[in-house]
């Protein structure tokens, strides 16, 4: 007998009771971390101090929080043990490790990326049977230059933009990345303003222990001289209006697509991204050696064929797998 797997709105697991990053209300839920898209009003969580916290602050509610250190094993249910392991996505984000008397070990990652990271701790990457992951950027094409070159290319953009007499504003998810381009940022030596939610979020993140580069909420009568950190914003928003003279940039793993400073609205794109690209991806999976892998999110059917072609059982959860049998190689394909 194995682990039963069931995707409906989050992933299922009927044996352990528990669901992991359930995307509505339900009573029991793993939360990998404080992302609005891995978040519900639910009644009972399971997650890191970090992302706890984080939770309070972003979705307040009544609830039983069960919060556990990272690497310390704690019974869930009859027979299953839980350990939480750092995902190095975002401050707090986990992987969730379950082992069962019988059935074995079970790895979900939720959100993750092998590169450190300045505001996250580093990624785990523990043994497990049976393997669920992210594989948002599952296509071999989604490579990442290294961050330092990409942070660098970063700061010569403030720096030039503000040399101009012109505002650099700089487009970045509120939690998880604006705390890395803040830190990023500490060569260039440039005042930083935040985004009152971005500001209300670094905040916490100090409350946690770690510590930032100086910066300060954003003021519109005193932005001269300063890089400017914020949520991605349409420029017809009353935010950017506020900063009339202005160059912006989107900093996404997806600035790899073409196309990107159109999808964006903005003037330049950098690829940074708090998520494995591809070659992360298989890193991943050759370190944790599981002997079944289930695939979540973005290009998830194109990389469980992907590992099939090298030798793994995958499927990708949630997707049309019947489809694929017969083109484990990867070129062509239905769905293409």
């Amino acid at each position: 007998m194995s682990w039963d797997v069931q995707f409906r709105h989050g992933v299922w697991l009927p044996q352990a009771g528990w669901w992991l990053d359930a995307h509505r209300p339900v009573a029991r839920s793993f939360v990998s971390h404080a992302h609005s898209d891995h978040v519900a009003r639910h009644r009972e969580i399971l997650c890191s101090a970090g992302t706890a916290r984080l939770m309070r602050a972003r979705l307040p509610a009544a609830r039983v929080e069960h919060v556990l250190p990272f690497g310390q094993p704690e019974r869930l249910a009859a027979a299953i043990t839980v350990t939480l392991h750092p995902a190095g996505h975002i401050f707090g984000s986990a992987q969730c490790l379950l082992a069962h008397d019988r059935h074995g070990t079970l790895l979900y990652t939720g959100d993750f990326k092998l590169r450190p990271g300045l505001s996250a701790e580093p990624c785990a990457t523990p043994p497990a049977d049976v393997l669920i992951m992210e594989t948002t950027f599952g296509r071999p094409g989604y490579v990442f230059p290294p961050a330092e070159s990409v942070l660098a290319d970063i700061a010569e953009f403030c720096r030039q933009t503000v040399a101009d007499g012109t505002t650099p504003v700089l487009f970045g998810y509120s939690l998880g990345k604006s705390q890395e381009l803040l830190q990023g940022l500490a060569s260039a030596q440039l005042p930083v303003m935040l985004h009152p939610q971005t500001y209300k979020l670094t905040r916490v993140y100090e409350e946690l222990g770690l510590k930032f580069p100086p910066y300060r909420v954003f003021d519109a009568a005193e932005i001269a001289g300063h890089v400017v950190i914020c949520p991605p914003q349409s420029g017809r928003s009353v935010f950017l209006q506020g900063i009339p003279r202005r160059r912006t940039a989107a900093v996404t793993g997806w600035a790899l697509d073409a196309g990107a400073v159109y999808r964006y609205q903005c003037d330049v794109v950098f690829p940074l991204s708090d998520h494995a690209d591809f070659p992360g991806l298989l890193a991943f999976v050759d370190r944790v050696r599981p002997r079944l892998v289930y695939t979540l999110h973005g290009f998830a059917q194109e990389f469980a064929r992907t590992l099939r072609a090298r030798g793994f059982e995958a499927w990708a959860l949630g997707a049309p797998n019947q489809l694929d049998l017969g083109l484990a190689d990867g070129s062509g394909g239905i769905d293409r």
